[in-house]
C-alpha cells in the first residue's frame, strides 16, 4: 500500500539546507557494568538493534522523492537495507572529558544524513572515563532520525521500543504493532496522475479548511489588534542567519526538585518550571553581555496533537503531529518566583486553544497546498533573506520513561536530545526527562553562542535560585474577609428601620393620617 508523507512531514525536507539540517538526535549514555560479563561490544549493540528493527516502520523505509517536488514524497521499502550501513563507532579523544564529548556530539549532529537510505543512523562513542557522574567504561549512543520521519513523541516511542526494562533483554514494549507493507515505488505515470489530482482538489480542500477555521482566524486577528495574548519578539543575538557549525552542552536536575519548585507557586506545571528556568538563564546570559532587552524574550513550545487518549498505537505511528504556541519567558522579571507565577498565568490562558491557534490553522491549511508550491514557499520563508523573526528560541519538553532502560544489558544513565535550528531562531533547548531527572540540552550555533558552557552555568544558577526562593506568605483570611461584611451590613440594617420595624406605639387616628399625607405632599 502506497504511503505518502503528510504536508507537515514533507516541510522538513523542503526547508533543509546545507546550514539548516532538519534531523533530530537522541544522546544516550550507558553503563555496561550491568550487562552479563560486565562489558558490551560494538557487535553486541548491532545485534541488539537488528533484533528491534521490526518495532517501527522507520527503520527499513526510505524516501521516494518526485522530480521538481511536484507532489509530496512517498515512503518505500529499502530493497538494499543493511544494518551495518547505519551504525558506526569511535573513541573519544583525550582528555575524554565532558567538553570533548560535547564537541564530538556537536560535530556528528552537524553532518548531513544519507537521504538515499532509511532516515536514521547510530554512532557509538567510547572512552567516557573522565566525565563526572558517569561510570567508567560507559559508552554513548547518538541516534539520529530525520524530522520528516518522526516528531518528539513518535521518536521517543521508537527509542523505548528499541530498549529493554532489565539487563536480561526483556523488551520495554512486548508487542509492537505490525509494520505496514509499503509496496513498490509508484510508477512515473501513477505519481504524475496522483500529483495532478491532488493539485486539482487542493483549491477546494483549501477553501473548505479555511472556512472551517475562519472563526479561529477572526478571533486570533481580533486578539492581535487588541494586543491581548500576542507579544512582541525583541531582536537578540539568536535572531540571525544560522551557519553549519552547531554546538552542544547540557545539564540536568531532579524531577523531585522540580516538584518542590512547583509547590511554591500553586497551579504551576513542570513545563512552567522549565520555561522559568530557561528565562532566568537567558536573563543572566544576556545581562552579562549587556544585551538584555527591556521586553521579554519569546519562546516557541510544541503542543502534541496526538492526544492522551490515543494510546500507544498512535504514538508508535511515525510522522509529525504537532502544533506550537508562543510563550514569553519573562526575562523582564528578576524575581524567580514572580517570573514563574507570570508564566503560569500566561500558559493557563494560552494553551493550544488560543496561543496555538495560528500554528493549528497553518497545519490544517498546509495539508491542501500542492507539493511543488509548498516546497517553493517553505524554502523562501525559511531562507536567510526572508526568514521572519517570529521567536527568539525553541523550548521542547518531551516526557520520557521514568524507569531504568537498558540496551544490550547496559543501563541508560543519562539522556539528552538535539533538534534543528533555523534562520532567525538560533537557540534550541530540549528538555527530555528520564528516570527521575529532566535534562536541559542546549543546541546553538558557534558564532551565536561561542561560550555555550557559560549558558549551561546560567541554567544551573537559574534553577538554584528557584530552589532557594521563598514564596511570600498569604495574607490572613481575617484581614480580607471579616471587616468587609461588617462594614457593608451596617447601612443595610439602618435603612430598614423606618420601613420594616414598626415601634410599639398606638396606631395613628384618621386625623393623624390625613395630616401626615398633607405634610408628605408638601415635601
Amino acid at each position: 500500500m502506497l504511503k505518502q508523507l503528510s504536508a507537515q512531514d514533507a516541510q522538513f525536507l523542503y526547508t533543509q539546507t546545507a546550514n539548516n539540517l532538519t534531523h533530530i538526535m537522541g544522546v544516550y549514555i550507558y553503563d555496561p557494568s550491568t550487562a552479563p560479563g560486565g562489558f558490551v561490544r560494538f557487535k553486541d549493540i548491532i545485534r541488539h538493534v537488528e533484533s528491534r528493527v521490526h518495532t517501527s516502520p522507520l527503520f527499513k523505509r526510505r524516501l521516494h522523492r518526485l522530480p521538481f517536488d511536484m507532489d509530496h514524497p512517498y515512503w518505500v521499502e529499502d530493497e538494499h537495507f543493511d544494518i551495518e550501513a547505519h551504525m558506526s563507532h569511535a573513541r573519544l579523544p583525550e582528555p575524554g572529558d565532558w567538553r570533548q564529548f560535547c564537541i564530538a556530539t556537536a560535530r556528528y549532529f552537524s553532518k548531513p544524513m544519507d537521504m538515499n537510505r532509511p532516515l536514521w543512523d547510530i554512532y557509538i562513542i567510547e572512552g567516557l572515563d573522565r566525565i563526572p557522574g558517569i561510570p567508567k567504561g560507559s559508552f554513548a549512543m547518538l541516534h539520529r532520525v530525520h524530522h520528516a520521519a518522526v516528531d518528539g513523541a513518535s521518536g521517543a516511542h521508537a527509542f523505548i521500543a528499541m530498549s529493554d526494562i532489565d539487563a536480561h533483554g526483556t523488551p520495554a514494549i512486548p508487542e509492537p504493532p505490525p509494520v505496514e507493507d509499503l509496496g513498490d515505488p509508484p510508477s512515473s505515470a501513477e505519481a504524475l496522475s496522483r500529483a495532478w489530482s491532488a493539485s486539482l482538489q487542493s483549491p477546494v480542500k483549501f477553501m473548505n479548511a479555511l472556512m472551517k477555521m475562519s472563526p479561529a482566524i477572526i478571533s486570533s486577528a481580533r486578539k492581535a489588534i487588541e494586543g491581548g495574548m500576542t507579544a512582541g519578539v525583541p531582536e537578540t543575538r539568536f535572531n540571525t542567519a544560522v551557519g553549519p557549525h552547531k554546538m552542544f552542552d547540557g545539564t540536568s536536575v531532579a524531577l523531585s526538585d522540580v516538584a518542590l519548585v512547583r509547590q511554591k507557586v500553586p497551579g504551576a506545571t513542570v513545563n512552567d518550571v522549565v520555561l522559568t528556568t530557561v528565562g532566568g538563564a537567558l536573563r543572566k546570559y544576556l545581562a552579562k553581555h549587556k544585551e538584555l532587552p527591556k521586553e521579554s524574550l519569546v519562546a516557541v513550545a510544541p503542543i502534541n496533537l496526538r492526544g492522551k487518549d490515543k494510546g500507544a498505537g498512535k504514538a508508535s505511528t511515525p510522522g509529525n503531529q504537532v502544533s506550537a504556541m508562543s510563550v514569553p519567558v519573562r526575562t523582564d522579571i528578576a524575581d524567580p518566583l514572580a517570573r514563574l507565577a507570570a508564566i503560569r498565568d500566561y500558559t493557563v490562558e494560552a494553551k493550544e486553544a488560543k496561543a496555538g491557534v495560528s500554528a493549528r490553522i497553518m497545519t490544517d491549511l498546509s495539508q491542501h497546498i500542492p507539493g511543488a508550491t509548498m516546497a517553493a514557499v517553505a524554502r523562501l520563508v525559511t531562507s536567510e533573506r526572508f526568514a521572519v523573526r517570529g521567536t527568539n528560541l525553541f523550548i521542547s519538553n518531551v516526557p520520557g520513561a521514568q524507569v531504568p532502560l537498558y540496551l544490550a544489558g547496559a543501563q541508560l544513565v543519562m539522556q539528552h536530545g538535539m533538534a534543528p535550528l533555523a534562520n532567525n531562531m538560533g537557540l534550541f533547548v530540549a528538555t527530555p526527562s528520564y528516570n527521575g531527572r529532566i535534562a536541559f540540552s542546549i543546541i546553538c550555533e558557534r558564532a551565536i553562542m561561542p561560550d555555550i558552557a557559560f549558558f549551561r552555568e546560567c541554567i544551573d544558577e537559574s534553577f538554584a535560585e528557584l530552589m532557594a526562593a521563598t514564596p511570600k506568605p498569604e495574607k490572613p483570611k481575617a484581614d480580607t474577609a471579616t471587616p468587609k461584611p461588617a462594614t457593608k451590613a451596617a447601612p443595610k440594617s439602618k435603612a430598614a428601620k423606618p420601613v420594616a420595624k414598626p415601634k410599639a406605639k398606638p396606631k395613628p387616628t384618621a386625623k393623624g393620617r390625613k395630616k401626615a399625607s398633607s405634610s408628605s405632599s408638601r415635601t
